[in-house]
């Protein structure tokens, strides 16, 4: 079994903070998936505060800004 992680990341990492019905997505960070396909790697640029959701989304096939990702159900 390999320890080598893919050189580009399978998904990307976001902290979501809500501000009254208005949701603002950051980008903290990126994930890549283990050799054996049961978990992920992440590298953290930043850490969330003030009580952010993380969300670990699979990029789209165009680099997106923190404002263009979609809203997805919460609980």
């Amino acid at each position: 079994m390999s320890n080598k992680t893919p050189s580009l990341p399978s998904h990307r990492v976001y902290a979501v903070t809500k501000d009254g019905k208005q949701k603002f997505w950051r980008a903290i960070g990126a994930a890549w998936p283990h050799s054996d396909g049961e978990g992920f790697f992440l590298k953290l640029d930043y850490l969330p505060l003030n009580g952010a959701q993380i969300v670990i989304r699979k990029p789209k096939a165009e680099v997106e800004s923190a404002e263009t990702v979609p809203e997805i159900a919460t609980a």
